[in-house]
């Protein structure tokens, strides 16, 4: 059976200042950057055959840290939005894993929160309210993307591009942010609109699942 790996990216800057990042483009801090040896490790005993991942620096720095402790293949970026789709382009093979990138599996768009510490939002709006914003399926924060409406983007692709892979019986690891990866959790384990709320990753969590052709089952 092929196998679906999941992997939020290492710990950003802004994650670290505690600020709202959505499409901001932070890389990643030094804590985060330590933590990519970890992840490596618990790859290690398979084959990636491709990989996904977001233009956002943190994914794509993700991507870049934890390839560098897995012996094998180098990566190489195929962009799949833009004229990067067309221009990037090449023909014949390497010794390399294709990295496909997409804005699709950008992180939601936090629209005004953007930039602002995630505590004085708090107090200023209450805990419950922002609770819903970041966490709810239909409820969106002023100005940005709900996570239905990062669903309506992020699935779509991923059933496109990756779930294909998996039924040609590749391994694909898909590395981006946390709210296009829990759209992804929610198709694949079939999660309600009320209950994706209590599905969290934390920063540099790894989901393993196996695919049969038509079922995915969860690792430990």
């Amino acid at each position: 059976m092929s196998k679906l790996f999941l992997l939020r990216h290492l710990k950003s800057q802004w994650n670290q200042d505690d600020r709202f990042s959505g499409w901001v483009d932070n890389p990643l801090s030094e804590e985060g950057i330590q933590q990519a040896q970890g992840i490596a490790e618990q790859l290690k005993e398979f084959s990636i055959d491709a990989i996904y991942t977001s233009p956002l620096i943190r994914n794509k720095q993700t991507v870049l840290r934890v390839l560098h402790f897995l012996a094998g293949k180098y990566p190489i970026f195929k962009h799949c939005d833009g004229k990067m789709q067309k221009w990037g382009n090449f023909e014949g093979n390497g010794d390399y894993v294709p990295v496909f990138v997409s804005e699709n599996l950008n992180e939601r768009y936090y629209g005004k929160l953007q930039g602002l510490n995630k505590q004085e939002v708090i107090k200023k709006y209450g805990q419950e309210k922002v609770r819903l914003w970041r966490r709810s399926y239909d409820i969106a924060p002023p100005g940005g993307e709900s996570l239905k409406d990062v669903y309506k983007r992020a699935v779509p692709f991923y059933k496109k591009y990756a779930e294909k892979d998996l039924k040609a019986s590749k391994n694909i690891l898909i590395v981006a942010s946390h709210n296009s990866l829990r759209a992804i959790v929610k198709y694949v384990e079939d999660v309600s609109d009320k209950n994706i709320i209590n599905i969290e990753l934390p920063f540099g969590g790894l989901v393993k699942y196996e695919f049969d052709g038509n079922k995915y089952t969860r690792l430990q």
